[in-house]
């Protein structure tokens, strides 16, 4: 199955490529407190479609180069 995730474009410079920054709240083991972290992904994007602020779903895909193994769905 593969795993879909939502997120911001924060860098479109790249050629057929974005960069996307995924939030994620989570929970601390110890003292149960909730705290937000994120995390940047290279999503793949052929027509250059998507640019910096657009809300998107992206989706694991094959390794398509060294660090980038997400491809751009759609936008939110």
């Amino acid at each position: 199955m593969a795993k879909t995730l939502k997120g911001t474009i924060v860098s479109d410079k790249m050629n057929k490529t974005v960069v996307v920054k995924v939030d994620d709240f989570k929970k601390h083991p110890r003292y149960g407190r909730y705290y937000k972290s994120s995390k940047k992904y290279k999503a793949h994007d052929e027509k250059g479609e998507f640019h910096v602020g657009d809300k998107v779903l992206i989706k694991e895909t094959r390794p398509l180069s060294k660090d980038k193994s997400f491809a751009v769905v759609k936008k939110i």
